[in-house]
């Protein structure tokens, strides 16, 4: 087993797929990194050797990965509410930021609908 930046790579997977288990490294990052090592894409997580993986684990410290990748995107969110943009704004009111329609969608960022009368349906004629 693997550890790298604090997270236990899965052994079963292939190398360049196990490493988009850490935060900030996606399949992208990974093949590039995998090429510069000159380490096959193929190999299992398991079947890599001591020498490669102190490789790999040095190699993949260098870039902002886990921790310090979300206090920086934390840190620009906070940025943009500070100087008073309009993202800026949208994250503080917890809204889409992106420019997507919030009248009748986006449910998933403004939560469950609430609705008037105490929360209670009425009834229409039919």
């Amino acid at each position: 087993m693997i550890r790298i930046a604090g997270i236990t790579l899965p052994g079963n997977k292939r190398i360049v797929i196990a490493l988009t288990a850490i935060k900030g490294v996606g399949r992208p990052m990974a093949a590039r990194v995998l090429t510069e090592l000159k380490i096959k894409e193929d190999t299992k997580a398991d079947e890599l050797s001591d020498a490669d993986a102190g490789r790999l684990r040095a190699r993949i410290e260098q870039e902002m990965i886990e921790g310090d990748l979300t206090r920086k995107v934390s840190m620009d969110v906070k940025r943009l509410q500070d100087i008073g943009t309009w993202r800026g704004y949208r994250h503080r009111r917890r809204l889409p930021v992106r420019g997507q329609t919030s009248r009748r969608n986006a449910r998933t960022k403004r939560g469950k609908k609430r609705t008037g009368l105490s929360g209670r349906t009425t009834l229409t004629k039919t």
